[in-house]
């Protein structure tokens, strides 16, 4: 692999404004997220390129909330975000703001296109002002009310601000161009009447700017040089530039746009996310199924793995479709080292050692990872009862199964060799309840004599006496199609998998795990990455699965070679 650094489109615009002393010789960007649900894995990329351009080139970054939309928004959104961002690693120092902080001044921005004869008041209704705009192929058609004379329009648009309107009486537009080919010059909306308290300004105002209005003002407002966008925004960039052009503000920022994040197996959108959680598919917006950040980190995702997602994926100008095996991948890398390896059994089958001796207790020590020796050792109790994987045993195995079986002998993780001689079942049910076994006591790991006695299969195990209750929460895709946006019946939901979450609530772990803190990672032996949920209680913690330890987008990546 090359040891070159690699540039994408948007550090070489940068790189080129550095040199040629454009803003001065200044990066400084901004994160804009609207405060009316939670930050998306999607919103992690955006995240990352803003906060990480500003760190590459001595900049600055705002992290700045559209909170134009008061009918949405939800100080609890701005408080998941401000979470979210600070967990990812990133700072933005003093400059945090909100585009209700500019209320005022984008008024006065308004009045000014008023009286350049630049904008109107216009009494038509919403779908008026579709009907009226056209389509692609045909020129809109100018409002009657196009023609209001400026005197008019600032007594309106004061009037409006007054509170003399109801909803969707008026709106204030921009004139541009009504025969423009892109649509969103044909006269866009820049204001509308919302009576509706807002989280900062409670009922201060009743008329609020959109999106389109307040973006670039208030990053000329802020100083911004660079305006990073998706690219659903490029289409919007010439409103942007005229707005700026239009008032004469300079020095002024630009906005170039990126391809947005496409996942296999979930959804992006932050309305289908809000519908999931509104309709009950999901337990929440921190519900470790779903791509927001929230849902991540409860899973048991990094920071760090994430941000070295964002890194491998990159940034492009053309949307493409990431899998998800790629995003699980680089969790394992980022954990492999870093978590302590503990042996869970989680669907629990009892082993009776009978030439073992009754009360006797052992402790073996074991290694916490193999790979990482600085996280230590443990003290593993070993008994005359134990417990192993119900799905390591089978009564008539086929040729290749390698694990427990009845004569057969295997080796038990840190421990010993045992042999099975006796299968006990229900005899109402004909369920396996019980095995009897042997143990040799000249096959302890880790001696001269252990090496010298070789079985194929190893299973992990627990001491039943010490053994620690927990629930197990395997998670797996939340959608049973790559895309389930391309769902036959047209209803992402109809994709859902309803195999997405298993509760396991009879689980046994190795005492070691007694301790363990919410958000604390481990490796379960043979099953997985697994990270403790806060619904953990005293002597009940609770595990999800943050990912299995097979690597598909390892194999993938093999598979090119």
């Amino acid at each position: 692999m090359s040891s070159e650094r690699t540039t994408n489109f948007i550090q070489a615009i940068i790189e080129e404004d550095l040199k040629t002393g454009k803003h001065g010789g200044r990066v400084h960007t901004r994160f804009p997220p609207e405060p009316n649900g939670y930050l998306h894995i999607g919103h992690a990329k955006s995240i990352c390129l803003n906060f990480g351009l500003a760190l590459q080139y001595g900049g600055l970054c705002n992290l700045r909330f559209d909170d134009t939309n008061p009918s949405k928004e939800d100080i609890e959104y701005v408080q998941s975000i401000q979470r979210d961002v600070q967990w990812l690693g990133f700072d933005w120092g003093d400059r945090l703001f909100y585009a209700s902080d500019y209320f005022e001044q984008l008024y006065d921005y308004a009045v000014q296109l008023i009286k350049m004869g630049k904008a109107y008041v216009c009494d038509l209704s919403p779908e008026q002002i579709r009907q009226y705009r056209g389509t692609l192929t045909e020129p809109g058609r100018e409002s009657p009310y196009r023609g209001r004379s400026v005197e008019e329009n600032l007594d309106l648009f004061a009037r409006m601000r007054a509170g003399e309107f109801p909803d969707g009486a008026r709106v204030l537009r921009a004139k541009i161009d009504m025969a423009s080919p892109n649509l969103n010059l044909r006269d866009p909306v820049l204001y509308r009447i919302q009576h509706t308290a807002h989280h900062r300004t409670g009922d201060r105002w009743c008329i609020y700017p959109m999106y389109d209005f307040a973006h670039p003002l208030s990053d000329a407002l802020e100083g911004i040089t660079h305006s990073i966008c998706t690219l659903e925004f490029e289409d919007h960039r010439p409103l942007y530039d005229w707005l700026l052009d239009t008032l004469g503000i300079k020095p002024r920022p630009y906005q170039y746009e990126f391809a947005r994040l496409g996942l296999t197996r979930t959804v992006m959108s932050k309305r289908k996310l809000r519908r999931l959680v509104e309709e009950g598919h999901v337990r929440g917006w921190d519900d470790p199924r779903l791509p927001t950040i929230a849902g991540l980190r409860r899973r048991g995702y990094t920071p760090a793995s994430i941000r070295k997602f964002c890194d491998l994926i990159g940034v492009a100008k053309a949307n493409s479709m990431v899998d998800i095996a790629l995003l699980e991948h680089c969790l394992r890398e980022d954990l492999n080292l870093k978590a302590p390896r503990l042996m869970a059994v989680l669907r629990p089958l009892k082993v009776v050692i009978e030439n073992y001796p009754e009360g006797r207790v052992e402790y073996l020590e074991a290694e916490y990872n193999q790979e990482n020796p600085a996280l230590g050792t443990r003290q593993l109790p070993f008994s005359r009862i134990i417990y192993i994987e119900r799905d390591d045993f089978m009564e008539d195995p086929p040729k290749k199964f390698f694990r427990l079986a009845p004569g057969r002998e295997v080796r038990l993780k840190h421990a010993y060799i045992i042999k099975c001689d006796q299968v006990i079942k229900d005899q109402a049910t004909g369920e396996i309840i019980e095995l009897r076994c042997t143990y040799d006591p000249e096959t302890k790991s880790g001696t001269p004599q252990a090496d010298a006695r070789k079985v194929k299969g190893t299973l992990h195990w627990v001491s039943a006496v010490h053994a620690v209750p927990a629930e197990v929460r395997l998670y797996d895709h939340l959608f049973t199609q790559e895309n389930p946006e391309e769902v036959a019946e047209g209803d992402f939901t109809a994709a859902l998998n309803p195999r997405s979450l298993e509760v396991l609530e009879n689980c046994l772990l190795e005492p070691a795990a007694q301790q363990a803190a919410p958000g604390s990672h481990y490796q379960f032996l043979r099953h997985g990455f697994f990270c403790v949920d806060p619904d953990s209680r005293p002597g009940c913690p609770v595990f999800n699965r943050s990912v299995s330890l097979k690597d598909s987008w390892a194999k993938i990546q093999q598979g090119g070679k």
